[in-house]
């Protein structure tokens, strides 16, 4: 049995090695190279986000805690939740759960019927996050589900539980608007009619209060972007010199999507041992290592015009930055 598992644990890790490595080699040859944003977060990657999450020029935390904070009454409000229905409450991708505690808290206060149920591919984040609630709310029903988002839910839709999910904090926005279109319709196929889905986006805003988000001034954004390049080196044998890279972002409000890129400062090459590839860049080369759309009414529901979701309600931060769309699914 013990060599069975860990025969597993290797085939696992040698997987995760073989994404990571085709992944890298695929953006990199690619005419307009990437990388692909998912590979910020190793340890290093974790802890430079946490810094972004508060640093004075992210606002996109800040706004979205607010509504949750002050707004959660309001939330439960526009979900028309019943406290004597039982009902599953599935978070997508949970981290430290801070927004998600402030509604938690309320829902106990009010007795509601309901479990807890984060959905997360790490099993330390899992066993973090059940931790940390167990000691703030004893009370509280947790399930933790560690996997894929689509295999738990299509597992937990064997049952006819009503279900709210949540997906929080604008990481759809990481997804171009074709895959977003992808990405609703397969949540929207493993849920019920009538199920909710808490859908947090970052709004449409002048590029003054967008661009700083992304470049903030003590350089955060700029080590958690290179700290991509450090893993690649780590990780699969490579030699990238990170004085020859600098961190740019850009972003137009006409156009609503925000952009970070690694950009080559000289003409160079870049030698990748797991890969056994030479990668060559030319002065001022750009690698795409995230989008971040923005979004208004218009462009969610032309989105959502093609899954199986409507909007029944919006709720905004005071300074409208950021807003909690409540769908319904048809």
């Amino acid at each position: 049995m013990t060599e069975i598992k860990t025969i597993k644990k290797i085939e696992h890790i040698n997987t995760a090695v073989d994404y990571f490595k085709n992944e890298i080699d695929e953006g990199l040859s690619s005419i307009k190279k990437s990388l692909p944003s998912k590979y910020f977060y190793d340890k290093k990657g974790d802890a430079l986000f946490v810094k972004i999450m508060h640093l004075p020029e992210y606002y996109v935390t800040r706004s979205e805690h607010e509504i949750f904070r002050t707004k959660s009454q309001s939330i439960i409000e526009a979900l028309h939740l019943n406290p004597n229905t039982y009902f599953e409450l599935i978070e997508l991708g949970a981290g430290d759960g801070l927004k998600t505690k402030e509604l938690l808290r309320e829902l106990n206060r009010l007795h509601y019927k309901f479990d807890y149920m984060p959905v997360d591919i790490s099993k330390n984040a899992l066993e973090s996050l059940e931790k940390d609630l167990n000691k703030e709310m004893p009370s509280l029903s947790i399930k933790t589900k560690q996997g894929d988002y689509f295999e738990v839910l299509e597992s937990l839709n064997e049952n006819h539980n009503s279900k709210v999910i949540l997906f929080l904090g604008s990481n759809i926005g990481n997804m171009s608007d074709d895959v977003a279109t992808d990405f609703m319709s397969k949540l929207s196929a493993n849920l019920q009619n009538k199920d909710k889905l808490l859908l947090g986006v970052d709004l449409i805003k002048p590029a003054s209060i967008v661009l700083p988000a992304y470049n903030d001034s003590q350089g955060i954004t700029a080590a958690f972007n290179l700290n991509l390049l450090q893993r690649i080196n780590k990780e699969l044998g490579a030699n990238f010199d990170l004085k020859f890279f600098k961190h740019q972002a850009e972003y137009k409000e006409s156009d609503g999507i925000a952009k970070s890129f690694l950009v080559s400062t000289k003409a160079q090459q870049v030698y990748i041992t797991k890969i056994n590839k030479n990668f060559s860049f030319h002065e001022g080369e750009k690698i795409l290592t995230e989008i971040s759309r923005k979004y208004n009414d218009e462009i969610l529901n032309s989105i959502l015009s093609k899954t199986d979701f409507i909007i029944k309600n919006r709720i905004t931060d005071s300074k409208v930055y950021f807003a909690n769309y409540i769908l319904e699914r048809k």
